[in-house]
């Protein structure tokens, strides 16, 4: 069907309102005086350009690949919040320090006064604590969600506690128990104890959870640390359990299941189903070879926001 004049005259309308709006830079009100219609006219104008596919938006600021990463990671995993770090260097120490800067910000964007915060542990989560800084002091509560080694501050979860709590200028509770037992029996002693069935019930009462997503590759697995395991019983898990990743010292498998149950009913601390009922669980993964195991853990579902370098967003990516 050939255009007609009518065509034409409501073309050449909404190209002037165009003009006038995207590059003069006037406002809706200013176009109505103008031309001589309504400011209602001139919305809906604007809304059919862009409906007839009239206008089209390129936006040129120096991050927007990593804006664009986040919404990819978005949509194709279902978490609600992905934090995505420029990766500027390959240093360990940079990355890390990059990652924890921007998980502390958000940290702060998010608290309000009332809060309770439990934490994992992990080097990505204790460059978090080291890198926080605000002269607000909030009205929080800062508890374990597990027990801890001591001897390294990024698996030493009530050291990691206490100077989170610090900084933030709240309070801190202190989980008097290891991470891991010998035995599952051993466990449900521990668990039973008065002092650390308060502590667990304050943390599974949290609004906030900040925990690390940890790789199970010998070499880089804070899980080792946590549970003493040897090499050939966390080479078993990976060969027969196919597990991929942890969180809170729980094995999942690459579709985000638990798995080496025996394991898992052997830590102190509140389970995966827990930190799912938790309003806002952020996950915090840094370094190298953390892909299959952030990827077990949004398949599971278990954050509402990831923080990781750019490098490991686009690995991610690959396993959806």
């Amino acid at each position: 069907m050939l255009p007609s004049i009518k065509d034409f005259e409501i073309g050449r309308l909404i190209s002037r309102v165009l003009t006038m709006y995207y590059l003069e830079d006037r406002n809706q009100a200013e176009i109505s005086q103008v031309m001589g219609i309504s400011v209602a006219k001139v919305n809906r104008l604007l809304k059919q350009a862009r409906n007839m596919g009239w206008v089209e938006f390129n936006i040129r600021a120096p991050f927007q690949q990593l804006s664009n990463l986040e919404r990819s990671v978005e949509s194709k995993t279902g978490v609600k919040n992905a934090i995505i770090v420029p990766r500027f260097v390959d240093s360990p120490e940079a990355i890390l320090s990059s990652i924890g800067q921007v998980a502390a910000d958000y940290l702060l964007e998010q608290l309000r006064d009332g809060d309770v915060i439990c934490n994992g542990g992990g080097r990505g989560l204790a460059a978090m604590v080291q890198s926080l800084e605000t002269s607000h002091q909030f009205d929080v509560q800062v508890v374990p969600a597990l027990g801890g080694v001591q001897g390294r501050f990024d698996t030493d979860v009530n050291k990691l506690a206490a100077e989170l709590a610090k900084k933030l200028g709240g309070t801190s509770y202190q989980l008097y128990a290891p991470a891991f037992c010998d035995n599952e029996e051993e466990r449900d002693a521990i668990c039973n104890l008065r002092q650390v069935k308060e502590v667990l019930n304050v943390a599974r009462k949290a609004q906030v959870a900040v925990v690390g997503v940890g790789t199970l590759h010998p070499f880089h697995s804070s899980y080792l640390q946590f549970t003493s395991l040897s090499p050939d019983e966390l080479q078993n898990i990976i060969d027969f359990e196919f597990g991929v990743g942890e969180i809170l010292a729980r094995v999942i498998d690459p579709d985000g299941r638990l798995c080496a149950e025996c394991y898992a009913n052997r830590v102190v601390g509140i389970s995966l189903e827990d930190l799912c009922a938790i309003p806002l669980s952020i996950g915090i993964a840094a370094l190298d070879n953390k892909a299959p195991a952030v990827a077990a853990a949004l398949k599971g579902s278990y954050l509402k926001t990831i923080i990781m370098d750019e490098v490991t967003a686009k690995e991610v990516l690959t396993y959806f």
